[in-house]
């Protein structure tokens, strides 16, 4: 299938790689089904940004990075209900990403700002998503100099 987005323009749909939240995203509970897409990184590079691009609604799309790529380090627990869901079997199925966006609040600013109370986790296996809000956060950060 074809959409187009104001991020990406049009693009090919392949169905199977179609990721499915089936609970949707915090505040978006109708948004269920995305696509992943990155530019193409110099040769021996991996991406770092990556943009979910909604198929139910093509005028959505958030910009994810992992959160190492931020000099952070997740360790979640996930519930059997969540386990579940994502159809995870082993942890290293899961990844897990953080949506980033520029701060409106000072358009100059070079900056982004992190959700890292709200991770995406992706089981890569079977492209079951689901977004975890956390109550509380707890993270070790990296700075490199």
């Amino acid at each position: 299938m074809k959409l187009t987005s104001p991020v990406l323009g049009e693009i090919e749909v392949d169905d199977s790689k179609v990721i499915h939240f089936p609970n949707g995203l915090a505040g978006l509970g109708h948004l269920k089904q995305f696509v992943l897409a990155h530019e193409e990184p110099a040769q021996g590079e991996t991406p770092r940004v990556f943009i979910l691009q909604s198929v139910d609604d093509p005028e959505i799309s958030f910009s994810l990075v992992v959160p190492e790529a931020l000099g952070v380090r997740y360790e979640l627990e996930l519930s059997d209900e969540e386990v579940t869901l994502l159809q995870a079997t082993a942890p290293e199925e899961v990844v897990i990403a953080v949506i980033v966006r520029r701060d409106d609040a000072h358009p100059d600013s070079h900056g982004l700002k992190a959700n890292f109370m709200g991770p995406i986790l992706i089981n890569t296996n079977t492209r079951q998503a689901m977004q975890k809000v956390l109550d509380r956060f707890n993270c070790d950060i990296v700075i490199r100099g």
